[in-house]
């Protein structure tokens, strides 16, 4: 009992009291100790060259919440058949609420007076009808305007439909665009975001853009980068679109709002940035319309009315350019602990230096076996006796040696 006391004591002590340390060789080669160095100077590139000063790995991020308000300004007149009409932003923008994602209109097909009834369906060349037969009633085409009747225009080929008539011919396009004024339309934009971690809350208005500034500022990347103030035209062609191309039969474009802050600095640096995105609305000119099926963009709506007790509307095809406005804001400040845990990693991929050296030292070098003996201390021991007569050796050489210490002359 006495002596698992001694035990357990001594074990406690050696484990609080002693410390042990790996042992280390000193390898003078060449090769080895340029290999080392050159992997440690790459190792500390890639910490403070990407790690630090590309990644910033020593800030905390944080993404924004934002709103974005707009509002279209302008006035486009159209002459159709000697009939001027006047459109303002209540005809030209939808939806009306301001969004971020709107649609201004830049041509447009027109049917007036249309009235619930029965009329010849839009005369298709390739199914023409020769004899009541081919039109069964109650039926519709995939791509028709209403209800067959049963009967056959024989004249025109075309079947009786019960729709909204006269029904739409939107064959042909309006060539150029009935609003290509809308090139001069100007858009207003108006975000705010908010970063809730660093509770900074910045606008676009920012220091500078004040009531004077925006009653004659326009958008330009160069001269005027933080107006926020666009010209339709200007917005069409910073995506690489041709306006007058676009506005025929419409298309799609991306305002992208990007906010990167480093508010380690001050906030007034905090600004943002308009980069603008063609998505679709240019035909591809090195390929056939029949290989491009669906050109452009356009929807329809309608204005109801009553005219002498009957319900009428006027359809509209809508062809315009699509607006969609993004917003991405993503700020960076110092914080000890990404700061601490990007040198913890930097300092643990230093050991590729030692691990990529060790393995050309021992496996690869002409003089392996010797610096595998000089680095590994291999203890033979087969048996318990052996184990006692090794360790008994060792002790009586060091008895040995201390007693020729002390017969040493002095």
């Amino acid at each position: 009992m006495k002596n698992m006391k001694n035990i357990i004591t001594e074990g406690i002590a050696d484990f609080f009291c002693e410390y042990e340390t790996p042992r280390q060789v000193l390898v003078r080669n060449r090769r080895i100790g340029i290999t080392c160095r050159i992997i440690q100077l790459g190792v500390l590139a890639y910490i403070i060259g990407w790690v630090f000063i590309y990644e910033k790995g020593y800030q905390s991020v944080d993404t924004a919440i934002g709103s974005v308000f707009t509002k279209m300004k302008g006035i486009g007149i159209t002459n159709q058949n000697g009939e001027e009409q006047v459109w303002d932003v209540a005809d030209y923008v939808f939806p009306e609420q301001g969004d971020s994602s709107f649609v201004v209109m830049t041509n447009f097909i027109m049917t007036k007076g249309q009235t619930k009834g029965k009329c010849p369906e839009l005369l298709d060349k390739q199914e023409r009808c020769e004899s009541d037969a081919d039109c069964d009633e109650g039926k519709f085409k995939r791509t028709g305007n209403g209800h067959m009747t049963g009967k056959c225009f024989n004249e025109t080929g075309a079947c009786e439909v019960f729709s909204w008539c006269p029904i739409e011919d939107d064959r042909n396009v309006p060539d150029p665009a009935l609003l290509l004024s809308a090139e001069n339309y100007t858009l207003f934009v108006k975000n705010a975001i908010t970063f809730p971690q660093f509770k900074v809350v910045r606008s676009n208005l920012v220091e500078g853009v004040d009531k004077n500034y925006l009653r004659t500022c326009l958008h330009d990347p160069v001269k005027a980068p933080l107006c926020p103030i666009f010209k339709l035209g200007d917005i069409v062609r910073f995506s690489g679109f041709d306006f007058a191309e676009v506005a025929r039969e419409g298309g799609a474009i991306g305002i992208l709002m990007d906010w990167e802050c480093n508010l380690d600095l001050d906030v007034r640096h905090c600004k943002p940035k308009y980069e603008f995105y063609g998505l679709y609305g240019s035909a591809d000119k090195t390929k056939s319309k029949s290989e491009q099926p669906s050109v452009g963009y356009n929807f329809r709506y309608a204005k109801f009315y009553m005219e002498n007790g009957t319900e009428k509307r006027t359809l509209m095809k809508v062809f315009g350019i699509r607006i969609e406005i993004i917003v991405h804001g993503l700020a960076r400040k110092f914080d000890i602990i990404p700061t601490l845990t990007a040198i913890g990693s930097g300092v643990g991929i230093f050991g590729v230096a030692t691990v990529v050296c060790d393995l050309v030292l021992l496996h690869l070098l002409p003089k392996r076996d010797f610096y595998k003996n000089m680095k590994f201390k291999y203890t033979m021991v087969d048996n318990k006796s052996s184990f006692q007569q090794a360790v008994i050796s060792e002790h009586k050489v060091a008895a040995e040696s201390n007693w020729s210490r002390l017969r040493a002359p002095r």
